[in-house]
């Protein structure tokens, strides 16, 4: 019989434990990996949902939504607001001052095709030029176009080469809207339509997340219409984009003593509002995505009226 050799039992018992005692340091290891992972996500999760509540609670603090994008509004929503003293420093104008004051919504004076037709039409201007910040403007009246950190004038900057990028039909679609924008907002305040007259300055905005290159881009300021434009004595807005569609943030703010209200914009929506200091407000940050829309404005005084633009 052979003599069995106890070194080698012994050198492979020991093998065998060593390889235990690591296949069990491994699996430890493999367990701490995924804890920490686990932990590490915990973390991330719970310093994200600490950040965002922080931003909601610093941001706008936003307490109530006036008119949701989804509503469809055929008949106006007035918001009725105590007139300010601002009016007083002014002319005032028998049939158009101020002695109603308010924010209204209607979303049945502009069709989402002229919408969509005036935004076209938008987009063809801004292209000629833009702001290199987020914020640009396009007004047909002055013919100001937005072109880097200054603007140029796009009549004589493009001299009859105009006529490749708007036609007559453009202007005249401009003026009908411009025309039941004033006539919806007169019937709501309970004006003589004659006695009110656009005024500048009236334009075309694109607003998209670029960060701003000078103050022309930063339009989420706080501001008063009739403190910044003394001649403006009602403001309106056209939208033509969607909130949460096209754009993300950007929705209109009216900021009041003891809350916020916001409008979201629809395409085809169209916002007025007495300008004075009732109806202070800003516009949220645009985080994604491009918002267009059409401010036009109006006043009692007709030294500070403009014609509807012209194509020249």
């Amino acid at each position: 019989m052979a003599v069995q050799r106890r070194g080698n039992v012994k050198n492979s018992d020991s093998k065998a434990i060593e390889k235990k005692i690591k296949s069990r340091a491994n699996a430890q290891r493999q367990t701490f990996t995924w804890r920490g992972l686990i932990i590490v996500l915990l973390l991330l999760t719970g310093i994200s949902a600490a950040v965002i509540w922080l931003y909601m609670s610093l941001s706008d603090d936003v307490t109530e939504t006036l008119v949701s994008r989804r509503e469809v509004l055929t008949e106006p929503r007035l918001f009725l607001v105590q007139c300010s003293e601002d009016y007083e420093n002014h002319k005032r104008f028998p049939g158009c001052t101020p002695k109603k004051c308010g924010r209204a919504v209607i979303d049945s004076v502009v069709t989402k095709e002229e919408a969509q037709a005036l935004r076209r039409l938008a987009e063809r201007g801004l292209s000629l030029g833009g702001s290199d910040g987020g914020a640009s403007i396009l007004d047909l009246h002055s013919g100001a176009l937005s072109m880097g950190k200054k603007f140029v004038n796009i009549y004589r900057y493009f001299s009859e080469q105009i006529r490749e990028v708007f036609t007559e039909e453009d202007f005249t679609l401009y003026r009908n809207v411009r025309g039941r924008i004033q006539r919806v907002i007169a019937e709501t305040f309970g004006l003589d339509s004659s006695q009110m007259y656009l005024t500048k300055p009236t334009f075309f905005s694109r607003i998209n997340s670029t960060s701003a290159k000078t103050t022309h881009d930063e339009y989420w300021h706080p501001h008063i219409d009739k403190v910044t434009y003394g001649s403006f004595d009602y403001t309106s807005l056209l939208y033509l984009t969607d909130y949460g569609v096209d754009f993300g943030g950007g929705r209109f703010i009216f900021m009041d003593p003891n809350s916020n209200g916001t409008v979201e914009p629809r395409a085809g929506r169209v916002s007025f509002f007495s300008s004075g200091s009732e109806n202070l407000h800003r516009v949220e940050k645009v985080v994604w995505g491009t918002r267009y829309a059409i401010t036009v404005s109006f006043t009692c005084d007709p030294d500070h009226a403009i014609a509807d633009p012209t194509l020249p």
